[in-house]
């Protein structure tokens, strides 16, 4: 294969058409965790047989915080109007086989625990990594072959029915609410300590938040500088739908959790 090809594999044909320069409406955050504590107490569940991750535990965090305390991101915009999501279901982007990444989805993620979520999500990877994504996932595939102006026009009147008037195309298996309610992908498990998200057009994900890599840095602790592990963590969101205080509220959610993450064992 010539690099060329290499280059124009499945999601690049995909991403030649969805992304336009930057005119949506984003607002970018970031912020480090301490995650000392928190790596400690995966590894003794993990030595009781529970192979949680950051991962799961993020995903579970932000599920639980729409929930509670920042309802707001449990919503799109659907022709000028702020609409509640029935459920709370998270996007997760996964690593492939062949070193690409793809996007399983965990549905009412905010009603389940550890060994919930980890049993539904290795489900769902080793569907993603045998070709077996669910329906919303499978769509850049036939979108990647489609000739190159045929993509624009069919991606313009999908992006127009779906995203921008709100409108589902049940037998595509499409609609305004198909990627779910957010999106989470663990970069730092790729060796990349930071890095900001972009809002996938195809979807109406209200944010994107990206965990990075964790490093060893001295912080202060009760008036002593020690040594503690370091996650950078960034955010993407619609402005549309949130402000910078929602974002607050939200990361100030995860930081208590961090805390007690033997919280949601049930």
């Amino acid at each position: 294969m010539n690099t060329t090809e290499q280059f124009n594999n499945t999601w690049r044909k995909v991403a030649s058409t969805i992304y336009k320069k930057p005119v949506d409406s984003k607002i970018f955050g970031g912020v480090e965790f301490d995650v000392t504590e928190l790596e400690n107490y995966i590894s003794q569940k993990r030595k009781e047989g529970l192979k949680i991750t950051l991962t799961h535990f993020f995903v579970l965090v932000l599920a639980r915080a729409l929930k509670t305390d920042v309802p707001v991101f449990n919503t799109y915009l659907r022709r000028g109007r702020i609409i509640s999501r029935p459920t709370i279901d998270a996007a997760v982007s996964v690593l492939q086989a062949n070193g690409s990444m793809g996007t399983i989805q965990v549905s009412k993620a905010d009603s389940l625990n550890y060994r919930e979520v980890e049993l539904i999500m290795r489900n769902e990877i080793q569907q993603s990594r045998k070709g077996e994504e669910n329906k919303t996932m499978q769509r850049k595939k036939f979108l990647a072959i489609l000739p190159w102006p045929l993509r624009n026009w069919f991606f313009y009147l999908y992006k127009t029915v779906t995203i921008n008037w709100g409108f589902s195309i049940p037998f595509l298996g499409i609609s305004a609410n198909s990627f779910g309610s957010f999106a989470v992908t663990n970069i730092g498990s790729l060796g990349i300590d930071y890095g900001y998200p972009a809002l996938l057009p195809t979807s109406n994900v209200s944010f994107v938040l990206v965990m990075g890599g964790i490093q060893k840095k001295p912080v202060v602790v009760n008036d002593e500088i020690v040594i503690r592990r370091m996650m950078s963590v960034t955010i993407v969101f619609d402005h549309r739908l949130a402000d910078a205080s929602h974002a607050a509220r939200l990361l100030r959610y995860i930081k208590q959790a961090i805390k007690n993450p033997g919280e949601f064992e049930e």
